[in-house]
């Protein structure tokens, strides 16, 4: 059986120490289950602006385009001199040129770790290519210019074809999930663009009758999120209010350590840390490496739907429960969830939990989408004849 090829770029920061943290549980992880790993390491930010001059070689996109997943550590790119003097966000650059048009990003409290929210377990579903990101909006140069000195413009591109690939994606998540789907937007104030993502989400919500639909406000949205979270199943919406949604419901439900996320196309997926680069804390062994396991196990969910290998659905489960099981002692999880562990002592904890369920078969439950799923963190044993018979006869793809 052919080897799964992943591009490793470590990143700034605390991202070569999560990177290699989250790297460590993936070879587990593929030596318990039977699969072969290439990993392809490249630099990116600070490291590859040293020695290329660029923090984004073309190199990297290219590779990453051949290898089609990748795993992207946090990077400074706030800190990054102009883009004429090689500063690019490799993040941005990643998703536009693989066309990485989904942000999925699950949310939920966990009973061990202390949170806001008392109970939460939504996603959040982000158009990852548009909006008012000005870096990232147009073919090319910025949407963000300097009419006259003190005076500055950003565009806003929405587009049916966007807000129709995130509306489906929704849809889809919501069928294996509680059957909700919420569409968060600003369309009393930006009342043509808003406009355009509020038409396509009801289209699709039409072919979707079984699916309870409802709209709201992001301001309301942001209140609810903290007044009665748990109303929450799958949120929809565009760039901005994604990204910032998004992180409110990971600080809620325990922080920013635990929000994983996956950037998700057609043929192309990433795994990305929901947080940054914490520069604060590199170097130190104090880093929680959570948010990009698991991001690295919905990346492998990815995978396995995608080419039908089943042992990669049980790897991708295997990791968020170990990640689980590290998260229920403080023992074994980071200072920033309440726990005494650093960041290898963690990664120990959740390295021996995936050896222990090497003896079982397990089946994640999935995030539903087009011909492929993305795997959560929420499991159930099943013996193998179950998987077997489960992997064979559940129809993937959707209507």
């Amino acid at each position: 059986m052919s080897s799964v090829s992943i591009a490793v770029l470590p990143g700034d920061g605390i991202g070569p120490e999560i990177t290699a943290a989250a790297v460590r549980v993936l070879r587990r992880a593929a030596d318990v289950y039977g699969f072969a790993l290439d990993l392809r390491e490249a630099e990116i930010g600070f490291a590859a602006l040293e020695t290329s001059g660029t923090t984004c070689p073309d190199g990297v996109v290219e590779m990453a385009r051949e290898v089609g997943a990748v795993i992207l550590g946090p990077v400074s790119h706030n800190e990054y001199p102009p883009r004429t003097e090689g500063g690019i966000n490799p993040s941005g650059t990643l998703r536009t040129a693989l066309d990485l048009y989904a942000n999925i990003r699950p949310a939920r409290t966990h009973p061990a770790v202390p949170s806001v929210a008392a109970e939460m377990d939504l996603v959040i579903v982000r158009e990852n290519t548009e909006g008012f990101y000005a870096d990232r909006n147009m073919p090319s140069g910025p949407a963000e210019f300097l009419v006259v000195p003190g005076v500055g413009i950003a565009m806003r591109k929405i587009t049916a074809l966007a807000s129709q690939r995130v509306a489906r994606v929704a849809f889809e998540l919501a069928a294996g999930r509680r059957r909700q789907v919420v569409a968060v937007h600003k369309a009393n104030v930006m009342r043509l663009t808003d406009g355009i993502f509020l038409g396509e989400m009801r289209r699709i919500a039409a072919a979707h009758p079984d699916i309870a639909y409802s709209e709201m406000l992001v301001d309301a949205a942001t209140a609810h999120l903290i007044r009665t979270p748990a109303r929450f199943d799958v949120i929809a919406t565009t760039n901005m209010f994604g990204d910032i949604l998004s992180d409110e419901a990971a600080e809620l439900a325990g922080g920013l350590g635990l929000g994983a996320s996956l950037n998700a196309g057609d043929e192309h997926a990433m795994a990305q840390a929901q947080h940054g680069s914490a520069p604060d804390i590199a170097g130190r062994g104090i880093a929680n490496p959570a948010s990009l396991m698991l991001s690295v196990a919905m990346l492998l969910g990815w995978l396995a739907r995608r080419h039908g290998r089943d042992e990669l659905a049980e790897a991708a489960a295997a990791i968020g429960n170990a990640v689980d099981q590290a998260l229920t002692r403080p023992a074994t999880r980071t200072a920033d969830l309440g726990g005494r562990a650093g960041t290898e002592s963690m990664t120990d904890a959740v390295v021996a939990a995936i050896a222990e369920q090497g003896h079982g078969r397990w089946i994640p439950t999935v995030y539903v989408w087009r011909r492929t799923k993305f795997a959560s963190w929420r499991f159930a044993r099943l013996p193998a004849p179950a998987w077997a018979t489960a992997t064979r006869t559940k129809p993937w793809t959707s209507s």
